[in-house]
């Protein structure tokens, strides 16, 4: 099939690219000339593992085609996907006007029948208004279709090629069948293709990740009750995932999630409630479980040193910055929440992360709190002179390092383990105190860091 993708950040870009693999021919177009370029020359707007491989051998293969201009024979393709960025505003609701603007310039161009696949993310009842808007501005008939992604940050190419499921919203049967056809060759191995109406599959889309950021908070909330009645939350947590009932996935206390997906819809979730008066309290609880969750654990790095007053002048290598490992994407990060809060507390960072030290510079940049940050090279040069280490995300590279440098370097000689990425017991052998989430503190041997 001819196709069209509009908007190549990461739903676009990954779509385009898997549709190209799949052996369609694919248009990818962005407003972003800047990004266009980076795309002709072989070179990615963003890091996500295997994508670059997929890009340049569909670009050399020419089934995947790259222009920042819609004029570029748009009206060949049969299916124009909708993948621009929906970002939130301020009230929580989704910034729709990127859809609507990628709308308003491709109307004069199209001459034939187009079916409009709306990948993303947009509130509940929008492929609807979609449609009437699209009935009052062409002349020619169309199809819109709603066809939520599930991709992660990390594993997006994996997750589009190997899909758990895909889902379809439409009405129109024919429609349907097209669709069925676009995706066939990912349905072979019994993935399965569920067809319905367009608000069922807008609405698939936000309880998808309303669950997954309820697990989420639910696993980082046990960790806070774990914490004051004197209960470890890794023994907690392997009793209860071992009920098939319940399982692990997504099960893993840290201090809270981000991204661009999880945040934004759960807001869209909890605003689409209030402007309805429904009365369902999980969407709000969840927001502010997550708020809560990286300031309940900058306040044990607060009590670890007895007082705030106490933590003032400290210097804290920071380890992640990115919302998680797998990606440079710095989108509503915890991370990035503790190290504001440190340097609000008097704390001088030094951070490193692997892939995202550079969104991280951008993200800085600008602000009061820059002057209090150091970048470092790695994971090494941001321990010296620190008085402890605060690991944020969870980079296989910061699993096992050399705890015994680490010991040398660190003043304090505490980590601070945002992802119970630790053994406590192991770093005792080298003198190391630890506090993760989920272990109370009272549990940490302060003795042995005032000893060494």
């Amino acid at each position: 099939m001819n196709i069209v993708v509009i908007g190549l950040g990461y739903v676009g870009l990954v779509t385009a690219a898997c549709l190209a693999e799949l052996g369609h021919e694919v248009l990818g177009i962005d407003i972003d000339p800047n990004k266009i370029n980076l795309l002709k020359e072989g070179q990615m707007p963003i890091y996500e593992p295997g994508l670059r491989e997929l890009v340049s051998k569909n670009n050399m293969e020419g089934r995947l085609v790259f222009s920042d201009k819609l004029e570029h024979d748009i009206d060949k393709a049969s299916l124009v996907f909708l993948a621009v960025g929906t970002p939130s505003k301020e009230d929580g609701t989704p910034d729709l006007s990127a859809v609507y603007k990628s709308i308003d310039s491709l109307i004069p161009l199209i001459k034939t029948h187009k079916i409009f696949v709306v990948k993303s993310t947009v509130p509940i009842g929008t492929n609807s208004e979609i449609k009437k808007y699209l009935s009052k501005k062409l002349k020619v008939d169309f199809d819109v279709v709603s066809n939520p992604e599930f991709l992660k940050e990390g594993t997006a190419v994996q997750d589009f090629m190997k899909p758990d499921r895909i889902v379809i919203g439409t009405d129109n049967i024919k429609v349907a069948e097209t669709m069925k056809e676009l995706y066939i060759h990912l349905t072979r191995n019994g993935h399965p293709i569920f067809v319905m109406d367009q608000v069922s599959a807008e609405t698939v889309k936000y309880v998808s990740n309303l669950m997954l950021a309820l697990k989420v908070s639910f696993i980082n909330e046990v960790s806070i009750l774990c914490d004051k009645i004197g209960a470890d939350i890794r023994r907690v947590r392997e009793g209860v995932i071992s009920d098939p009932r319940i399982g692990a996935q997504f099960l893993y206390p840290s201090i809270g999630y981000g991204g661009s997906c999880l945040p934004k819809d759960v807001q869209a979730v909890n605003h689409l409630c209030k402007e309805r008066a429904i009365d369902i309290l999980i969407p709000k609880a969840i927001l502010d479980a997550n708020e809560r969750q990286s300031s309940w654990f900058i306040n044990k790095i607060v009590t670890w040193f007895g007082s705030e007053s106490n933590l003032k002048n400290k210097t804290l290598a920071i380890w992640g910055t990115s919302f998680k490992a797998g990606t440079d994407d710095i989108r509503e990060s915890p991370a990035l929440r503790i190290v504001e809060g440190l340097i609000k507390a008097g704390v001088k960072v030094r951070l490193y992360d692997p892939i995202a030290l550079k969104n991280t510079k951008r993200y800085f940049a600008e602000t009061s709190f820059n002057s209090n940050i150091y970048y470092a090279t790695s994971e090494m040069d941001s321990i010296k002179q620190s008085d402890g280490l605060v690991v944020c995300t969870e980079w296989l590279q910061f699993r096992n390092p050399n705890f015994e440098k680490l010991a040398q370097e660190l003043k304090d000689k505490v980590i601070f383990d945002g992802r119970n990425l630790y053994d406590p017991e192991k770093l005792k052998l080298f003198g190391l105190s630890h506090v993760g989430i989920g272990i109370p503190i009272s549990r940490v041997d302060r003795s042995i860091s005032q000893q060494v």
